[in-house]
């Protein structure tokens, strides 16, 4: 059988009433209070951990005019997809258009309607080969860098991290080497089209392709100032049963017993509740003083 966690008596099969026959304390109950109060320190721990976590957050977004600016400047590229990013011309027998403009929209209908057997029969041409496979990654590469773009902007919630600046760059200079890997392959897909077919096909880059690409350097650029002039992240207080919760943890660590920080923390709770009743009877007295000098003026005794 077990013994009383108390005084140690051994239990026997006839003692069946919540009582230690021997010191009396309840067998239920024992012990209760304290483990309550090691899960409340124990709460009280894991809402400083969040609350530092909810902290960096705010920070990052708007610990500074800087970062609330990359909160636009990544907004902002993906704003420069929807212009035109390049216009083409072509004519045949039974088609033609003229300067029709190509956006972000337009490549990812292009893509999602594609006829990839279609095109793995031009990209393997002689004649046209290198155009339409250059034609291939300047889509995949113009839709990827957008992808990333919305990864940056969602990376900005751990901004404030220890990898923070660096994965905020590495997504910036992904997004922009996919950028401009889709420029220079829509080039070449121009010069290698137009340079067979001179009479029938013509592309230029638009001027949306140009500022998608100027709003990446910026945004870059931000996060690179952002980087070198570090965003100071302000804390909130928080603390265990009064003791500041780093603190608490230290004292844990360096093997402070448990019930000794529990008597600091009923002194500190204690004359914190004391300092709220002196402060509250300050001002109930106040109160009380401004309502007599009321009523004496009211009965004409004080002018």
């Amino acid at each position: 059988m077990a013994n009383c966690p108390n005084c140690g008596y051994k239990l026997k099969l006839t003692d069946w009433k919540p009582n230690c026959p021997k010191c009396g304390v309840n067998l239920n109950y024992f012990g209760l209070e304290e483990k309550l109060q090691e899960e409340a320190d124990a709460a009280e721990v894991e809402h400083a951990k969040i609350q530092k976590k909810i902290d960096r957050l705010k920070a990052s977004f708007v610990g500074s005019p800087v970062t609330i600016a990359r909160i636009f400047l990544s907004v902002i590229p993906l704003g420069m997809l929807m212009l035109p990013l390049c216009s083409v011309s072509y004519k045949g027998p039974f088609f033609e258009a003229a300067g029709e403009k190509v956006n972000l929209v337009t490549v990812y209908n292009t893509i999602s309607s594609l006829n990839f057997d279609a095109l793995k029969t031009l990209t393997g041409s002689g004649l046209v080969g290198k155009g339409f496979t250059c034609y291939a990654v300047s889509m995949i590469t113009l839709l990827l860098s957008a992808v990333m773009l919305i990864v940056s902007l969602i990376a900005l919630c751990a901004a404030m991290g220890k990898k923070g600046n660096v994965r905020n760059i590495t997504n910036n200079c992904v997004s922009i080497a996919l950028a401009v890997v889709s420029l220079v392959s829509f080039i070449i897909f121009s010069k290698n089209i137009h340079s067979v077919f001179p009479d029938l096909f013509s592309a230029k880059l638009g001027f949306g392709a140009i500022l998608y690409l100027i709003a990446l350097l910026a945004l870059l650029g931000v996060n690179i100032y952002l980087t070198i002039n570090k965003v100071e992240v302000k804390y909130k207080a928080c603390d265990v049963g009064g003791i500041p919760v780093d603190e608490y943890l230290a004292e844990l660590e360096n093997g402070t017993p448990i019930e000794e920080l529990h008597e600091r923390m009923n002194v500190i709770l204690a004359e914190r509740e004391a300092a709220r009743l002196e402060e509250t009877n300050r001002k109930l007295a106040e109160k009380k003083a401004k309502e007599d000098e009321e009523l004496a003026r009211k009965a004409g005794k004080i002018k």
